[in-house]
């Protein structure tokens, strides 16, 4: 291992604690002031065979996005032809500011691998996301780059998430509050675990970088379940985390409805019931995942949608919780097989919740 570090990077561990622990002299400037020795980037980005940037701060990743190269670390990003990890570590508003946000999907762009920040509490005193990953969890993520056999290698997975909108005339729309973000952490997931997965997601303003996932994109319940019968004989997981909407206008307006009376009145019919739909037609071997977001009697809906949409798992959560149901980065779920055994979890943030949900897969389809 060969360290290299930003003159920043000094003010908080010293390169003799890295040199000690790396066993090679630590790499800061591109000149040795005392001997004019030269520190060649190239050869160092040709020696490795990953570079993991941790902690990559804001500016870092913004050198690295738009190519500035002042000191030796950009340099050797710049020189690297070895895959690259990247695990940001910044507070919470420099970590959403859309200039970040912007920078980390160019270097996604770019081929680069994110460590996504992870939640708790931040140097400013503020809690959310922002955090550098555990070391353990990148040493992990390290193992897993270089194993060639994943625990999910050979699999398909069919993941469903976001909204989906049922028109009422060309501007309004029946829908919910779904972001998205659970399912596609799923995805993410299942694609890290060595999945080929095919994600069906309704109107949802995320984006999706790993090349083991294929999206496809839908508005209608409709649309929704033709894209998800398409995928769903050959997929051997199939996770609805979607938030399809329950009705639909029975005819939709061809013009802008305008508002002249007190009232409208609207006839809706119900639209398909996917889960139900595909769970009828599942077949042994493929395992079915559910989500059911649930005001009251939580737990008996849930056991309740087990049995009549064929589910072998349940993902439950309440809004009743704080922190979880739509629109949060966190989630607070329970989940239930088809044998009644609950298992409950803390909060959490919605990606660390999706390494829970696929442990759950997981250990079912080896168990």
């Amino acid at each position: 291992m060969k360290v290299v570090m930003t003159p920043s990077a000094t003010d908080f561990i010293s390169p003799l604690t890295l040199s000690t622990l790396s066993k090679n002299p630590v790499n800061l400037d591109f000149f040795k002031s005392r001997s004019g020795e030269w520190t060649s980037h190239v050869e160092l980005g040709l020696w490795a065979d990953l570079y993991l940037i941790a902690p990559a701060t804001a500016n870092t990743i913004a050198k690295f996005a738009n190519g500035i190269c002042e000191d030796l670390l950009a340099a050797v990003y710049l020189s690297a032809k070895c895959p690259v990890l990247i695990a940001p570590a910044m507070d919470l508003d420099m970590y959403r500011h859309p200039a970040t946000t912007s920078n980390i999907g160019v270097l996604k762009k770019f081929g680069n691998n994110i460590i996504d920040a992870a939640y708790g509490e931040l140097a400013s005193g503020l809690v959310g996301e922002g955090r550098m990953a555990e070391p353990e969890q990148i040493i992990r993520i390290i193992i897993d780059f270089f194993k060639t056999d994943q625990p999910l290698d050979g699999k398909k997975a069919l993941v469903t998430a976001g909204p989906t909108q049922e028109a009422i005339d060309p501007v309004r729309f029946i829908g919910n509050h779904s972001s998205g973000k659970m399912g596609y952490a799923v995805a993410e997931e299942l694609a890290q675990r060595g999945a080929k997965v095919t994600l069906i997601s309704g109107p949802a303003q995320l984006e999706i970088q790993d090349p083991n996932i294929t999206k496809k994109d839908v508005i209608t319940a409709d649309e929704m379940y033709r894209e998800s019968r398409l995928a769903f004989d050959d997929a051997d997981i199939i996770v609805l985390a979607a938030a399809v909407a329950d009705y639909k206008p029975v005819e939709k307006a061809a013009e802008k409805i305008k508002k002249q009376k007190n009232s409208l009145n609207l006839e809706l019919s119900k639209t398909i019931d996917i889960a139900a739909t595909l769970g009828k037609n599942k077949k042994n071997g493929q395992l079915m995942v559910g989500f059911a977001l649930e005001t009251e009697n939580e737990l008996l809906n849930a056991k309740e949608k087990i049995k009549s949409k064929n589910f072998d798992l349940i993902v439950l959560n309440s809004l009743k919780d704080e922190g979880a149901g739509f629109g949060y980065d966190t989630n607070k779920i329970t989940i239930i097989d088809k044998r009644e055994v609950i298992k409950y979890f803390d909060l959490k943030s919605k990606k660390e919740v999706a390494k829970d949900i696929v442990n759950e897969i997981i250990e079912r389809m080896h168990g």
